[in-house]
C-alpha cells in the first residue's frame, strides 16, 4: 500500500484536529496528536504531565536557528532527562514523526510536522483556518469555562504561542501559505468538506487512489 503523510497545522477554533481525525478514519490510517507525547513517555518513562507543559511552547529568550541541526539524519537528538524542556521534546518528537512517516501512512497534527517532513516524499501539508467569529464560536464550545469576552483573548494567546513555536524551530511564519500545499477555510466547507478537499488534493498531488486503498 502507498504510504502518505498528511500534516495539518490549524488555527485554534478552526476544527483542524476534528478534520484530522475524520480524515484518518475515512482513509483508515493512524492519527497522531497527543499520541506523540504518549509515545515519548512510553519509550523514556517520563511523566506525561511534564511533557504537556513543554509541548508546542518555545522560550522567547532563546535565539532561533536550531532547526538545521535537528533535521540532520546523521545526528541523534539529545536524550530527554528529568529536566524536560521544549527543545528536547521537539527534538525527540521530530525523530518520532520521521520514524512514523517512514513506516506507515498517517495524519499528524501540529508540531511543525510539515517542516520536519519537508524532505520526505508523499507528504501533503495542510493549513486549516477560519474567520475569527466562527473560531470564537467553536472555541467557546471547547472552553465553556471562560466568559465569552475572554474566549477571543484565549484564542489569540494559543495561536500566538503556536506561531512563536513554529518560528522558533523553522525560522518561518506559521500562517504563510507558501509553507503549505493546501490552505482551507473550514467555515466555508464544513469538516466533511475539508476532508473531501484534502482527499482530492492527495489524488492530484500524491497520486492517491482512494478506490484502491
Amino acid at each position: 500500500m502507498q504510504k502518505v503523510a498528511i500534516t495539518i497545522a490549524r488555527q485554534y477554533g478552526s476544527g483542524g484536529s476534528v478534520v484530522g481525525r475524520m480524515l484518518a478514519e475515512q482513509l483508515g490510517i493512524d492519527y497522531y496528536d497527543k499520541e506523540l507525547l504518549s509515545m515519548v513517555c512510553g519509550e523514556r518513562g517520563i511523566d506525561e504531565k511534564e511533557l504537556e507543559k513543554a509541548d508546542e511552547k518555545a522560550r522567547p529568550s532563546l535565539l532561533f536557528g536550531l532547526a538545521k541541526n535537528v533535521y540532520d539524519s546523521e545526528k541523534s537528538p539529545r536524550d530527554l532527562d528529568e529536566a524536560v524542556t521544549s527543545e528536547k521534546l521537539f527534538h525527540y518528537q521530530a525523530k518520532l514523526i520521521k520514524a512514523v512517516a517512514s513506516e506507515e501512512s498517517c495524519v499528524i497534527i501540529g508540531r511543525c510536522a510539515d517542516f520536519v517532513l519537508k524532505d520526505f516524499p508523499n507528504v501533503l501539508r495542510v493549513f486549516i483556518h477560519a474567520p475569527e467569529d466562527k473560531r470564537v464560536e467553536r472555541a467557546w464550545s471547547i472552553r465553556s469555562d471562560l466568559h465569552l469576552k475572554d474566549v477571543s483573548k484565549y484564542m489569540e494567546k494559543v495561536d500566538r504561542r503556536r506561531g512563536s513555536y513554529y518560528k522558533y524551530y523553522t525560522g518561518q511564519i506559521w500562517t504563510d501559505a507558501r509553507n503549505y500545499d493546501l490552505c482551507i477555510d473550514s467555515s466555508k466547507l464544513g469538516y466533511q468538506g475539508c476532508v473531501d478537499t484534502i482527499v482530492h488534493q492527495m489524488e492530484l498531488c500524491l497520486g492517491w487512489d482512494s478506490c484502491k486503498e
